[in-house]
């Protein structure tokens, strides 16, 4: 049957809109097996894992009461302050050291190229031994005409820690600032050298608060770290936190109640770093247009 121009257009629409009509299909809502089946392994396993603590030779008042104790509660002191000392110590350091890196004498450069290879290269429970035992290498401490004393007696548990902890921290706070000044347009460098600012002043005003944004991140998540590896200072007698808590459970054999203790405290402390790093970086994002 022949059909006119008009005909075969309204023909063709008609055709068109049905194929396109999605509302004689039904909707199936597509099924995710892998997710359930994993997130069926993963309830099992936490609820296996709970009843095994559950019915393990714990005694759960033993939490509650060692929770507070004095010796706990000394050495979360200790964990606190030799983490706030070393971190900001290793910061003065590492933005010394990222400096020098950067800088076109070439002594100064390989000198932070040297210091970062070496304290990024040996276990940080090694360095903390190395300077707990300096007396053996060097007995006396002294500038003739000046001062002199005992490396035995300078060298206690907090300052070998104190000094371990930091030059470790320095080292790898070193390669974070440099990214972070790295991170910064060169033309912001040759702005501030066209007003006449002397590099330090430009790098104190114009390059560090730029830098920062970078900076602070990878710096944040070196302080919780810190706060965890003041643990390795146990070695040395330090009196911190896991310290504390393995000196109360060698004299009544509750380990594992102690080291939830420990677990506990270390936690807390986490969580408190973690919501101050978060709103530090959005602060520091705001110039960027960033939110973290």
């Amino acid at each position: 049957m022949n059909q006119t121009p008009a005909e075969r257009l309204e023909a063709e629409r008609k055709l068109s809109e049905n194929q396109f009509d999605i509302t004689q299909y039904e909707h199936v809502p597509r099924r995710y097996y892998g997710r359930m089946f994993f997130a069926t392994l993963i309830v099992i396993a936490l609820a296996a894992l709970l009843r095994a603590f559950a019915n393990g030779q714990i005694e759960w008042s033993y939490i509650g009461q060692f929770l507070t104790s004095q010796a706990i509660l000394w050495g979360l002191v200790n964990t606190i302050v030799m983490s706030i000392l070393a971190m900001a110590l290793g910061v003065v350091i590492g933005v010394i050291t990222a400096i020098m890196r950067m800088s076109a004498n070439p002594i100064l450069r390989y000198v932070a190229i040297t210091y970062t290879w070496l304290f990024r290269g040996t276990p940080l429970i090694l360095q903390l031994l190395l300077w707990f035992n300096l007396a053996l290498i060097f007995p006396v401490i002294a500038i003739p005409g000046l001062f002199s004393i005992d490396t035995f007696d300078l060298m206690t548990p907090f300052v070998a820690a104190l000094l371990g902890l930091s030059i470790n921290q320095g080292a790898y706070t070193a390669e974070v600032v440099r990214a972070g000044l790295l991170s910064v347009d060169t033309g912001q460098y040759e702005a501030a050298k066209s007003i006449g600012m002397p590099s330090l002043q430009a790098l104190r005003r114009v390059i560090l608060p730029q830098a920062m944004r970078v900076i602070i991140p990878p710096v944040g998540n070196e302080f919780i770290s810190m706060v965890k590896m003041t643990s390795l200072a146990s070695v040395i007698q330090y009196s911190e936190l896991l310290h504390n808590a393995q000196n109360i459970y060698y004299a009544n054999a509750r380990v594992m109640e102690l080291l939830i203790v420990a677990g506990i405290w270390y936690l807390a402390v986490v969580t408190v770093l973690s919501l101050g790093q978060s709103r530090l970086e959005r602060r520091f994002a705001r110039g960027a247009g960033k939110r973290s």
